[in-house]
């Protein structure tokens, strides 16, 4: 059994030297893509590039290896590639830690740099003068629904959406204490009080619940105070030294985060894509009912649609719409042109990778 698990992992052995020469080989070619880019100004960060990657290795895939695995490492290899071509820099709605954090380091791995901005306005603020590169921002919460400020960005915005990322959320409860009747306070978000309603009236009903402005400061705050608790991330019950007292907590057992990359520039087509946009209509009897025709005609699926309020005159909204394919597609570009004559204004946000939903 020895001499056979000596063999093996020779074996191994020969196998990671094939694979760091290989990984090596690729560096080298990354960095001519580098160049050639710098040349010609293009974007170092492609996310169609991106998804043609994951897609390839997927089909390629024999196993045992799931594709999950398989696309978290290279995840880690393609965050390598994109520091050798140049040095990227991301904003996030921070602090460290909380779940937007984690949907950043899921999208463009350890390797880059990370800004840490205490607002959604700051993020996009960061990207739009150029301290940052790309900036992540969470959309919409499967059980809470839309993240508003971020629709409302988008109205003065001029930066696009680039591509999108599903993040599966699971909050725990969190302390020093180590019994939970010691519990006088718990420190969460008021979206993260909303997810785990029903456990907290049903476990803890009579416990002061004060909101913050994100988990990862929950957790701060949580780690000073003896009778103190809170809901955030396990990974930041590890920055925080605090104890999982309860773990999955969440109403819902199907709570996913949708979050956007915002860049300066937007996709190519994929033949799996997604576009957003914005728009207001005129005032008259039926028009949003006349703006969906054109989709209709063009065999076009909506994703999503919410209104909200135009903060510029009474009782009038601004529409955002998610819709499957990229504008530059034929029905897609065919359908928005006759959307354009029954609307005041129209914006495309971005066309982008669809990411797979979780």
């Amino acid at each position: 059994m020895k001499m056979e698990l000596k063999g093996l992992r020779k074996a191994i052995d020969s196998i990671d030297s094939r694979i760091l020469k290989l990984l090596n080989e690729r560096a080298e070619a990354t960095l001519k893509i580098g160049k050639i880019k710098s040349r010609s100004n293009q974007s170092i960060y492609v996310p169609n590039r991106e998804s043609e990657v994951y897609k390839k290795l997927a089909e390629n895939n024999e196993g045992p290896l799931s594709n999950a695995a398989v696309q978290a490492i290279y995840r880690e290899v393609m965050s390598s590639s994109l520091n050798l071509e140049k040095p990227l820099t991301i904003a996030y709605l921070g602090p460290e830690f909380t779940f937007t954090h984690l949907a950043s380091m899921k999208k463009f791995g350890s390797l880059v740099d990370y800004s840490s901005c205490n607002t959604i306005t700051s993020v996009f603020d960061e990207v739009e003068k150029g301290r940052a590169d790309y900036g992540v921002v969470p959309i919409e919460n499967s059980v809470e629904g839309a993240v508003n400020h971020t629709l409302d960005m988008f109205i003065d915005s001029e930066l696009k959406i680039c591509s999108e990322i599903y993040l599966e959320i699971s909050h725990s409860l969190l302390s020093k204490e180590s019994d939970r009747k010691k519990i006088k306070k718990v420190y969460s978000k008021d979206q993260v009080f909303g997810q785990c309603r029903l456990w907290l009236e049903e476990h803890m009903p009579n416990v002061a619940l004060v909101e913050v402005s994100s988990t990862a400061r929950a957790a701060e705050m949580a780690s000073r105070e003896k009778g103190a608790a809170c809901i955030a991330s396990e990974l930041a019950a590890e920055k925080y030294h605090l104890k999982a007292l309860n773990s999955s907590i969440e109403d819902s057992a199907h709570n996913v985060t949708r979050f956007l990359i915002i860049g300066r520039t937007e996709a190519k087509p994929t033949k799996k894509d997604k576009t957003s946009i914005m728009f207001s209509l005129k005032d008259r009897v039926g028009a949003l009912h006349d703006i969906l025709i054109p989709f209709k005609h063009n065999h076009i699926n909506l994703t999503k649609i919410e209104s909200r309020p135009s903060k510029v005159k009474a009782w009038k909204y601004y529409f955002f719409v998610d819709m499957e394919g990229h504008h530059l597609d034929k029905k897609v570009s065919k359908a928005l042109s006759a959307l354009k004559k029954n609307t005041t204004y129209l914006k495309i946000l971005g066309s982008y990778p669809a990411a797979d939903v979780i």
